[in-house]
């Protein structure tokens, strides 16, 4: 044999050699790449198959619009998901009990509203059971869903909430009601948003101006699309999941 062709030999088996070993380890690298070394997450959204969604209200200031966003939730036959702060829970307390009654999620949303990773663990655990405590004074209900204020979070954050019994809840569908630019604004943020799907969590506020205004279309609108509201209790999976890098909860399957 030539000493060309034993060259030429030579580069062919290194070749296959390079794309035996691409194959073989490259994807193993660029999958564990998506998990090792990631932050924590709070569930954003939720990976099923049902056309289920999750309307969600941040209780932390006034009251005025309470009773009507009950209303017109009975109305619909919806039920949502409040977070309430303590300090909303310490003003008023009748409509904690009212929301509860009336078959609505109870969630947690600190006590007094501060950034949370910016807290001790000893802080981020008070801020925690202190409403949780007076929830369950008040209701005798045990609340196992938290969203953090601000949706400011980190990996305490996340750990603390989990070693207490909680689900850290985030959202993927923001409707800024808290901003104050109309119904039509919240409107179409909500139903019109590229985001919205199967699993979807609504972020709105008990306290924002128009959301009373908009908050029948988009129980309407929604419902028209096909969607069923679920609160946010029966949207996420309790166990036996993982939380991928866009915060969607998804399912561990036996395959």
């Amino acid at each position: 044999m030539s000493k060309r062709i034993f060259n030429t030999f030579l580069i062919l088996g290194f070749t296959a050699l390079l794309i035996l070993c691409g194959t073989t380890y490259i994807p193993r690298f660029i999958s564990a790449a998506n998990t090792s070394g990631s932050r924590k997450l709070p569930i954003y959204c939720v990976e099923t198959d049902k056309p289920q969604i999750s309307l969600s209200f941040d209780s932390a200031w006034g009251n005025e619009y309470t009773q009507t966003i009950l209303d017109i939730l009975a109305a619909h036959d919806v039920k949502a998901t409040f977070f309430m702060t303590g300090q909303w829970v310490d003003s008023y307390p009748e409509e904690v009990v009212k929301i509860y009654e009336a078959g609505h999620d109870l969630g947690n949303h600190s006590q007094s509203h501060p950034y949370m990773s910016q807290l001790e663990e000893a802080e981020q655990v008070q801020e925690l059971m202190n409403v949780h405590n007076k929830v369950k004074q008040l209701t005798g209900h045990d609340m196992f869903l938290f969203r953090a204020p601000y949706g400011d979070y980190n990996d305490q954050v996340i750990s603390c909430a989990n070693e207490n019994g909680y689900y850290p809840i985030q959202w993927d569908i923001d409707s800024l009601d808290w901003k104050d630019y109309g119904a039509q604004d919240i409107i179409q943020r909500i139903t019109e948003n590229e985001k919205l799907g199967n699993g979807s969590i609504i972020l709105c506020h008990n306290g924002a101006k128009y959301i009373t205004d908009a908050l029948d279309t988009v129980i309407t609108t929604l419902q028209d699309k096909g969607y069923e509201f679920v609160p946010i209790s029966q949207l996420i999976y309790k166990d036996h999941y993982s939380i991928n890098h866009e915060g969607r909860q998804i399912p561990e399957t036996d395959s």
